[in-house]
């Protein structure tokens, strides 16, 4: 099967050679690590482990042997998304004719990322005598570009130029295609007592005795180096700057969490999952030279600046920092479309979809320096930078804005409706582009109901309703900046596409709405969970608005953990596919805070309370980007869906716009608004302070007495006023 130029397996969204149920990840920039549990990144591992930086693997292989033996995993503990700690024993072995009995010997990995990749090991013999023994560590690097590790065929590659070994430290090297030189430096100390390379890996071997009870310490760095062509000057430090990055780190993520909201609440898994997430949020949140600050997608197939995820996070998260929407719609701005490029699918004042810095992108294998192929990035960029100048207030960043927004509406007008009849399509033109550019961007996301890819061009329908409600907002940021009558064109634009799509996209037998206008305009009738996207944008009067909240709460969509992408009866339902049966905590978020703008309250509770029951079955209370649509039956839980992005910006964002679904919080400069709040099952209390409005700061208190939630001002900083209203 061909599509948009591309076999049907180039254009598998993820499939990687292999799959693990269980890894950690550790990331700092834009460099990250994901791993075992144990730390072990395994030599002949087929699953997108490794250190990556740049869109490239620089570390495919790190194993740990005691006298050839693999250490046994204990526990690990994950801190503050950026260090983890690992526990781990010995097998039984024989050293110097004597057996070592199981779990004498214990080791200690810290470990954790900066500019580099640091793990101390500390080594401790509990045995009552001294132990000598030798402990090997195996490392090499393949320099992989991300999309060849997560499935993508390549013809030609470039040349591995092999090691260079020193006493303390040592360099694998690589030639791409691309013509850039690539290394990954290797610093021990103390120096190994014999270092060697080995069918392409560096193999280094201490031999220890081990005093009873003492601490022995050797650390590691590692260090991916782009266009450098040799080995760096030995460390002198004889912690390799371990202890220097770890205080930089300790500091940094501090002086965020002080920047941010504090949440605090009676449920102690409530307060984990909350904690977890704004760390994780600076971890995701990444700088590039020469463009600024941007939230990354997720970990590891989307570590790279990404339009529609990118916004829609730095969205969910204005009550956590809104500093995150201001740095992303900087970014995208910066990148803000030029020319017309059929390659990249790009055109003037279109937001990008995906940016990436890695070998068959610089080569030109692929069209992402950067690619445009979102229909609706533009849309949120508009939304995001509107919900921004409501929340904060700042008329000096409209000012800035202007001439983006301005672009990004000439957009929407000259480029998006690409047959003139009000709506806003897509038309993949890339031949290595993606043939659905809605958020469901897999090759199968948008589906009838016999199981057919519709021709485009496609007109979905909760890109209909983020247009209306970009062009709502941007009415209203005319307005505020005194251009009344390019607003009330704009408020009348509006008007005529609501009228428009009702018309076409209300499918009044059903009470729903349609999924889509393939491109001859016949309805896409597939019953899909994009519908609910519809509701925070207020495109939907009342009544249909309560019907499509519904309809998406019937057993066929709502499993029990969530709501499904698609419903159980469709012929292409799958509750383990990507886009077609799985549950996004990102989609049923957005849906979530469209029940608050409906004013389906119990709906809203209800789906908030399965939201952090599933949150409590994955590591760290942490939702990933989605899990499989199966049907909650008994004390089980959700099921995981085996390659998700863990995490994912989206997300971990999803947990902050429930709460403000929840509480009903709104802030419009420096006033915050807090209607009829909802307090789950979960909690009896919350606290949220540092809430930032305007220039100013808010402390609230929510306590919830039988089926009643009630909130207090607990303390104001700055020009600020707190407004409580009853939902209508």
């Amino acid at each position: 099967m061909n599509i948009c130029g591309l076999n049907l397996q180039d254009y598998l969204r993820v499939s990687p050679g292999d799959i693990r149920g269980s890894v950690d990840v550790l990331k700092e920039g834009r460099m990250f690590i994901n791993s075992l549990p144990g730390g072990e990144i395994p030599c002949d591992d087929m699953g997108g482990l490794g250190l990556y930086f740049a869109d490239t693997r620089f570390l495919s292989c790190l194993e740990l042997r005691i006298n050839g033996t693999e250490p046994v995993f204990l526990s690990r503990v994950l801190r503050d998304s950026h260090f983890s700690q690992v526990e781990m024993t010995n097998k039984e072995f024989t050293a110097d004719g004597r057996v070592v009995s199981l779990h004498n010997i214990h080791l200690r990995l810290l470990r954790m990322v900066k500019d580099a990749f640091y793990q101390r090991i500390r080594i401790v013999n509990f045995n009552p005598c001294p132990v000598k023994l030798s402990l090997q560590i195996k490392l090499g690097a393949d320099f992989a570009d991300i999309f060849e590790v997560r499935g993508t065929f390549r013809s030609t590659k470039g040349s591995w130029l092999g090691a260079v070994i020193h006493r303390h430290r040592a360099a694998i090297n690589y030639l791409g295609t691309d013509n850039i030189h690539r290394s990954t430096e290797i610093n021990f100390y103390p120096a190994p007592t014999k270092m060697e390379e080995q069918d392409c890996f560096v193999i280094a071997e201490y031999t220890l005795k081990l005093e009873p009870k003492r601490k022995n310490y050797i650390y590691l760095k590692i260090t991916p180096r782009v266009g450098h062509t040799g080995v760096r000057t030995a460390m002198t430090q004889t912690d390799l700057g371990f202890a220097r990055a770890a205080d930089f780190l300790i500091d940094s993520y501090q002086s965020w969490k002080n920047e941010c909201i504090q949440i605090t609440s009676d449920n102690e898994h409530f307060n984990q999952m909350v904690g977890v997430a704004v760390t994780d949020l600076r971890a995701l949140s990444t700088t590039y030279p020469d463009g600024g600050t941007v939230l990354e997608a997720g970990i590891p197939w989307y570590a790279a600046p990404f339009g529609r995820d990118s916004l829609i996070a730095a969205w969910q998260a204005l009550l956590v920092n809104p500093v995150l929407a201001k740095e992303t719609l900087r970014f995208m701005a910066r990148h803000q479309g030029q020319e017309v490029n059929p390659w990249r699918d790009e055109e003037p004042g279109k937001i990008l979809h995906e940016m990436r810095f890695g070998e068959m992108a610089l080569s030109g294998e692929l069209p992402h320096t950067p690619y445009y192929g979102s229909v609706d990035s533009t849309l949120w960029f508009i939304i995001l930078l509107a919900d921004y100048i409501r929340w904060t207030g700042e008329t000096g960043f409209l000012e800035e804005m202007s001439e983006p927004l301005a672009k990004a509406l000439q957009w929407c007008e000259e480029y998006g409706d690409l047959d003139n009849d009000g709506y806003i399509e897509y038309l993949c033109r890339s031949e290595k582009g993606l043939v659905n550019q809605g958020w469901k961007d897999s090759w199968d996301g948008v589906i009838d109901r016999n199981g057919r890819i519709p021709e485009g061009p496609i007109a979905l329908v909760e890109v209909q309703g983020y247009y209306y409600r970009a062009l709502t907002d941007a009415a209203g940021l005319y307005r505020q900046a005194g251009q009344r009558e390019r607003a009330e064109i704009l408020r009348n634009k509006a008007e005529t596409l609501q009228k428009k799509f009702l018309r076409d996209f209300w499918w009044d037998k059903a009470g729903f709405l349609i999924y889509a206008l393939e491109g001859r305009k016949a309805p896409v009738k597939t019953v899909v969970s994009n519908p609910g996207h519809c509701l925070f944008t207020g495109i939907l009067p009342a009544k249909q608005a309560y019907c499509v909240v519904k309809r998406l709460m019937q057993p066929d969509l709502f499993s029990g953990w969530g709501i499904r992408t698609m419903s159980a009866g469709e012929v292409a339902y799958n509750p383990m596919s990507y886009h077609n049966g799985s549950v996004w905590p990102h989609d049923n978020a957005i849906i979530g805070f469209g029940m608050r703008q409906a004013g389906a309250l119990e709906e809203l509770k209800q789906l908030s309370e399965t939201l952090f029951e599933a949150a409590r079955f994955f590591d760290h209370m942490r939702l990933p980007e989605l899990f499989c649509g199966f049907t909650k039956h008994g004390n089980g839980g959700p099921v995981k869906y085996p390659i998700a992005c863990d995490p994912q910006a989206w997300s971990v964002g999803s947990i902050f716009l429930m709460l403000r679904a929840l509480l009903g919080i709104d802030c419009r400069g420096s006033e915050l608004y807090v209607r009829d709040p909802r307090l789950p099952g979960f909690l009896r209390t919350l606290r949220l302070e540092n809430i930032r409005v305007g220039t100013g700061i808010v402390n609230l208190e929510f306590t919830r007495k039988e089926e009643k939630t009630y909130c207090s001002v607990t303390g104001t900083e700055g020009n600020v006023k707190v407004i409580f209203e009853k939902e209508v």
